[in-house]
């Protein structure tokens, strides 16, 4: 059959991106469509899914999020009829045969990995796999899931990955293209409604950028603290004006219309005070108020124990509400579901609401533009501030959307600007092998291929591109070394070496020879000192003095004068007919044993300064003559301090030295300066070219190397014989974690086993989740059989962590026993009421953690090497824990549906009690759990 045309599939003109993809679709092509958030991006996926169905074939939508899923899944059945569209997410499969199927993206990832068996593949008669929020990809812990899905998604499906504004999105198509098949990009940067920038400070709205929208709006000042300010404070950035309170920015808004508007504030505690500081203030008209109260009430006789504290609960009938992680899921359904339809005016959220359902708004208002991390304070980044902003703006209601970004502590309207016209960032690769991954390969391939298919990766891909400009690098550093080496690479490097070696050891025994020689001196100058004194007229002395330039000069003795100490000045006359006014210190040999020369008939200057000096005239010249008579007669040019042994013998040691230096080959080639030169700068190239191949292999080998390192802690642990999995790898292979191999391991260690079903989920909770909080606490006690149990395991823990550290691989193995009493209490029927009273976690938080025990618990009855004791203690705890508001009201009732149709909702293709055959039962597991519509309670931002 024929696909419809357009126009009976859309009753509107359509945008010429969106008529591009679905141009390229019906080419047979794959497509990426790069656009704004809130441009219509949608409608493609929606295309693909009627053009299936024209032809007969399946569509499966995957979405980053269970809570996203969960809308589309709302959404399509109200367009293409229930009975055409099926869910599967982490602990739900629903009418899974169906034409149309939702689910999560890891979802997708594992039915890849599950090896097909004849009569029961479950990509058969898939035409299309659209791939929504695909810049889920530079999610850290997650974005590894998409690249796996397009790696592994068979070359005839089609792929429609949409994905908001990236600044490679033409990189990420090459990549497909080259692991997957033809791909089309399309690129827009319209926007069908407009967005309008304003920044609010105490002082009022205003518009933020100039018409051009290249830089602020010529009315926007750059505050600048008064002068001395920076010197006041410690802190050398500049303090910021007062931010405006919320109620200004609600009101301001207020006053011009452009309320409804999600406020993103980056913490729980943030948000909930938010509420509070709005006081009174109601935002809605009397049919409004009365609309709400009708839908709360209906909510909370459906859902008592689900209702947030009186606060929030009248907030909500003023028309403001928060939103974050903390929140439970059903009341953010309920918030959200109020706010589509105009009756809640004001959402406080966290920046997780941006990343996950459709929830556009008239308005989105950013808090501040830097945020705290685990890794300390930081800016927000373009794709951050751009995902926000993008909520502004609902398509057929407003004709512009506003972004108000507001002046903080931390940040102003600089700031402000700059985001607001910076380009998008790029998609990076998260990829990362884990020890399913290994398994699951090794069940389907030989190791070439699954190595292939590894280096596959987005990661790789990149890597290649810059290995293109890094190999260019090392051809230019490998010419300049060649070059060097064609200058001088005749030279006998080893021979040069020993002179160098040579020289420095000359230069050390000279260093030696000059602090003897001082030793000597200052031993001998007191001496010399004291002789002076009693020395007569005409004693022959050495002379060493600045004034003679440092020679060791000879002179004569003529007459003493009166020093400014205790000792005399001395008046010299040399060989060289020079008079000299010297202290006894220049003295530095007295020749008392020649004879002395006759001196009292001379007529000496007048000398009266220490250092001054004369030219002498003809009647001192016979005596300078019979002054250098004597000096050539005997040695007159040694200091005294010269003549003592240890530095003689250290001079005779120096002469040696400098003779064998004169006599080596390399003392006579050309500029050896030059050449030490080049030797150093070969050198340096060397050692650079080295480090840049070396990093240049990781780069290009780090996850194969990762991958290698994985096979040996497998086959350590029995999970692989050579490189084939056993029972035991093909049980782990069919788990989901941050880390199964733990997971399998103390599921097959067999000290569960005889665990009651609530203590299981106790202990099965400790090892898959973790809640890094510093003020968490619970009033239940863990119970003593599942503490018993969990040290049990507590040395495998250990021998996994000691190979995982000896292979430098890095992957958590979870241990958090401090909440499983929480676990055990909740299993054996505590009220969820009680439960939140006697734990510091936020009610989000445990629905979070209980829905990853959940996730697990589903899990362990398609574990190959598991007991069945266990697999029925697994079903009668999953029982007893998924109860709401751990599963929703409307899971509940289809799950109960699917009950009585005898299908599994946790299954694939095999009921729970048949033995499971290797990878084909892998269960449909999200990687995150089936909470995935918010981080961990760690990562939800900073309270």
């Amino acid at each position: 059959m024929d696909v419809p045309p357009l126009q009976n599939l859309f009753p509107f003109p359509l945008d010429g991106f969106q008529l591009e993809a679905i141009d390229a679709l019906n080419q047979g092509h794959s497509v990426v469509v790069s656009a704004p958030t809130g441009s219509g991006k949608t409608l493609v996926g929606e295309y693909a899914i009627h053009r299936a169905l024209a032809h007969g074939r399946k569509v499966f939508y995957t979405t980053p999020l269970k809570a996203l899923s969960n809308q589309k899944l709302r959404d399509f059945r109200a367009q293409f009829g229930s009975d055409r569209v099926g869910l599967m997410t982490g602990d739900l499969s629903l009418n899974r045969e169906a034409r149309i199927v939702v689910m999560t993206t890891e979802i997708f990832r594992n039915m890849l990995y599950a090896e097909a068996d004849e009569h029961d593949d479950p990509l058969a008669d898939v035409e299309t796999v659209v791939l929504d929020e695909c810049h889920y990809m530079n999610d850290s812990q997650r974005g590894t899931v998409w690249e796996e899905s397009i790696i592994h998604c068979p070359s005839p499906v089609q792929l429609v990955a949409l994905s908001a504004t990236v600044a490679n999105a033409g990189q990420l198509t090459d990549w497909i293209e080259r692991v997957h098949g033809p791909t089309t990009l399309v690129l827009s940067d319209h926007r069908p409604v407009p967005l309008e920038f304003s920044f609010c400070s105490a002082k009022g709205l205003h518009p933020l950028l100039n018409e051009a929208r290249t830089g602020l709006h010529p009315h926007c000042k750059v505050w600048r603290p008064p002068k001395g300010a920076r010197r006041k404070g410690r802190s050398p950035r500049p303090p910021q004006p007062e931010p405006p309170p919320i109620a200004f920015v609600v009101d301001q808004m207020a006053q011009r219309a452009m309320l409804p508007a999600i406020y993103f504030i980056f913490s729980r505690r943030g948000c909930d005070r938010a509420v509070r500081d709005l006081g009174p203030l109601c935002l809605l008209d009397p049919r409004e108020r009365a609309l709400l109260e009708e839908r709360l009430a209906a909510y909370s006789a459906a859902n008592p124990e689900a209702v947030r504290d009186r606060q929030h609960a009248d907030a909500l009938l003023r028309g403001i509400a928060s939103h974050h992680a903390g929140v439970l899921p059903a009341w953010k359904e309920l918030i959200e579901d109020l706010f589509q339809q105009g009756l809640v005016k004001v959402v406080f959220a966290t920046e997780t609401l941006a990343a996950g359902i459709n929830m556009p708004a008239r308005t989105t208002v950013i808090s501040a533009l830097s945020k705290r991390t685990e890794r300390g304070h930081r800016p927000l980044m373009s794709s951050e501030f751009l995902q926000m902003a993008g909520r502004a703006g609902r398509r057929g209601l407003d004709t512009r959307g506003y972004v108000v970004t507001v002046q903080s502590r931390f940040e102003g309207v600089r700031e402000a600007g700059q985001l607001a016209i910076s380009p998008p960032d790029p998609l990076v690769s998260q990829f990362t092998p884990s020890y399913g991954m290994v398994l699951n390969l090794l069940q389907r391939y030989e190791l070439a291929r699954a190595r292939e298919l590894v280096e596959c990766s987005f990661g790789r891909y990149l890597a290649s591109l810059d290995l293109v400009e890094e190999e260019a690098l090392l051809d230019e550093l490998r010419s300049q070394l060649d070059s060097l080496q064609d200058t001088a690479g005749d030279v006998p490097w080893e021979v040069f070496e020993t002179y160098e070696k040579q020289r420095g050891r000359l230069r050390e025994e000279r260093r030696l020879l000059r602090i003897l020689q001082q030793q000597a001196e200052e031993t001998l100058a007191n001496e010399l000192t004291l002789a002076l004194q009693f020395a007569s007229e005409g004693t022959l002395i050495s002379l060493k003095s600045p004034q003679l330039r440092g020679r060791v000069t000879p002179a004569v003795l003529v007459a003493k004068r009166d020093g400014p100490g205790q000792f005399p000045l001395l008046l010299c006359l040399t060989d060289d007919n020079l008079w000299l006014l010297l202290p006894c210190q220049a003295v530095v040999c007295l020749h008392a044993e020649l004879s002395c020369l006759q001196v009292r008939d001379l007529d000496p200057p007048d000398l009266r300064r220490s250092g001054e000096l004369r030219h002498g005239d003809g009647a001192s010249a016979g005596l300078a003559l019979a002054v250098g008579h004597m000096a050539s007669r005997h040695d007159m040019s040694t200091p005294q301090y010269d003549l003592a042994g240890e530095v003689q013998a250290q001079a005779r040691l120096v002469a040696e030295l400098e003779e064998e230096l004169t006599l080596h080959p390399a003392h006579r080639w050309g500029d050896r300066k030059q050449l030490k030169k080049h030797r150093r700068r070969m050198e340096e190239l060397e050692l650079e070219i080295g480090e840049r191949q070396k990093l240049l292999h990781h780069r290009a080998n780090r996850h194969w190397e990762t991958f290698l390192a994985l096979i040996g802690i497998l086959q350590q642990f029995g999970c692989l014989d050579d490189l084939e999995p056993t029972e035991i790898g093909r049980s782990v292979a069919a788990l989901r974690g941050d880390n199964e191999l733990w997971l399998g391991l103390a599921l097959m260690s067999g000290h569960l086993d005889a665990l009651e079903p609530p203590e299981l989920a106790a202990v099965l909770e400790a090892i898959s989740t973790e809640v890094s909080r510093p003020d968490l606490w619970s009033g239940f006690p863990p119970p003593p059989a599942a503490e018993e149990a969990l040290q049990d395991i507590a040395g495998l823990r250990r021998e996994l962590l000691r190979a995982q550290e000896r292979a430098q691989v890095v992957m958590p193995a979870w241990w958090e026993p401090e909440l499983m009493g929480l676990v055990e209490a909740w299993a054996r029927g505590c009220s969820w009421n009680d439960l939140i009273a006697n734990t510091s976690l936020d009610e989000g938080d445990v629905v979070r953690l209980l829905r990853r025990t959940v996730d697990l618990l589903t899990q362990v009855p398609y574990c190959e090497a598991v007991s069945e004791q266990l697999r029925r203690g697994a079903r009668a705890a999953l029982r007893a824990i998924n109860r709401f508001p751990v599963c929703e009201s409307e899971d509940i009732l289809a799950a109960a549906a699917a009950e009585a149709a005898a299908a599994n909702p946790a299954t694939e293709r095999v009921p729970p009690g048949t033995p499971p055959a290797g990878a084909a039962l892998t269960p449909p597991t999200d990687a995150d759990g089936p909470s995935a519509s918010d981080p961990p309670p760690h990562q939800s931002g900073p309270d």
